[in-house]
């Protein structure tokens, strides 16, 4: 739901897995644009801790896949190149792209507020719906809190105790939303930058009020089905992540130094419009190219998008709306967005052109650098 799995309980520290677990990486498709530094990485975040790897890269010189680790630490078995995941906070490319289509359609403005849409529903605390937009949701500069950085919520869904007995809860939009509104504001609307997953959930309830259907209704008929996305979904309350894919691990707890434990079964409704879908490393690369090339937004909405602003928490980077602009050490400019859940860690980053992307997840959320894989495929190193 974070980029990175992140709250204030919840320590993202790097730990050590037996090199017994590390099954040999390998590789599909054209090897011709050369990825060697891609695999090093791939097989560097494994040693790092990450159980398992998988990675599809698409350029010029066509489609390349490879894996590291395993996707199933009790059997061994290897993680696929087809694997499905969940894709945490990359939800939010797709429910911004909605929201701007819905905008070149004349039904909604960015800049109306969000009381008009949702009239109550930001109240209490000193948040104020009629003080802030749909824009500044979709730009993390609404000041709304973040309701996953609320205690007794990472209490209950990110420790091993909580976890386990409360996994299969479902939660409301309206009630996550109830969660962020017992707490102050982080600042007053557009004064400052703040990650807040309750933007989101917010952005996924005007969706439903401008459309009369849900989020997801809207995510698969404008996105999903005109793309061809065949592994990508928006499971709702469905438990389970459809086959093929991979169990996903978590050590639930403040540091990554105990058990690891298997997270895969989740009510996804925990994360909502902020994060609850599910993909594979072939649907984002091509869920990102179309939307960068023009496909899914005209040139002025896809502008708006690309419009980014100073966000502390991603270093040479800028974030838009639902889209992050990421300057490479080499000079490259990659968007795209990262994704956390529970015993799932994702990138998707593609080239302004939409001609170079590569999409990649972590079955473990508490180690691995992903910022190194990109490094290592846009740039060589």
């Amino acid at each position: 739901m974070t980029v990175r799995v992140r709250t204030t309980l919840v320590a993202a520290t790097a730990v050590a897995l037996a090199a017994a677990l590390a099954a040999p990486a390998f590789a599909a498709g054209s090897a011709e644009g050369g990825h060697d530094a891609t695999r090093r990485a791939v097989e560097a975040a494994v040693k790092d801790g990450v159980p398992g790897v998988t990675l599809t890269a698409k350029d010029g010189h066509g489609t390349w896949r490879t894996t590291a680790g395993v996707g199933n630490l009790r059997t061994g078995a290897q993680r696929s190149t087809e694997d499905r995941y969940r894709v945490g906070s990359i939800t939010k490319t797709f429910v911004a792209t909605v929201l701007l289509q819905l905008e070149a359609e004349g039904r909604l403005s960015l800049d109306d507020t969000v009381e008009k849409w949702l009239p109550g529903v930001v109240d209490g605390n000193g948040h104020d719906g009629s003080t802030m937009t749909v824009r500044q949701l979709l730009n993390h500069t609404s000041g709304v809190f973040n309701y996953t950085a609320d205690e007794t919520f990472g209490r209950t869904y990110f420790l091993k105790d909580g976890f386990f007995e409360h996994r299969y809860d479902t939660k409301s939009p309206e009630q996550l939303v109830a969660i962020a509104m017992a707490h102050k504001p982080d600042f007053a609307p557009g004064t400052s930058w703040n990650y807040s997953n309750t933007n989101y959930v917010l952005a996924g309830m005007v969706i439903e009020k401008v459309t009369g259907r849900t989020y997801a209704e809207e995510i698969r008929r404008r996105v999903i089905d005109p793309l061809h996305l065949d592994a990508t979904s928006v499971p709702g309350t469905r438990v389970t992540v459809p086959q093929p894919s991979s169990r996903a691990y978590s050590k639930l707890a403040e540091t990554a130094t105990g058990p690891t434990y298997d997270v895969t079964k989740l009510n996804p409704s925990l994360a909502s419009s902020a994060g609850e879908m599910i993909s594979d490393s072939a649907d984002l690369n091509r869920f990102y190219r179309a939307l960068l090339r023009g496909d899914l937004l005209p040139a002025k909405q896809l502008k708006e998008m690309k419009t980014t602003v100073s966000a502390e928490e991603y270093p040479n980077a800028g974030y838009g709306l639902g889209l992050i602009d990421r300057e490479l050490s080499c000079g490259v400019h990659v968007w795209g967005h990262d994704g956390g859940i529970h015993g799932s860690n994702s990138v998707a980053a593609t080239t302004a052109d939409g001609r170079h992307s590569v999409a990649l997840n972590f079955n473990g959320d508490w180690s691995g650098d992903s910022d190194a894989v990109l490094e290592a495929e846009f740039c060589g190193k």
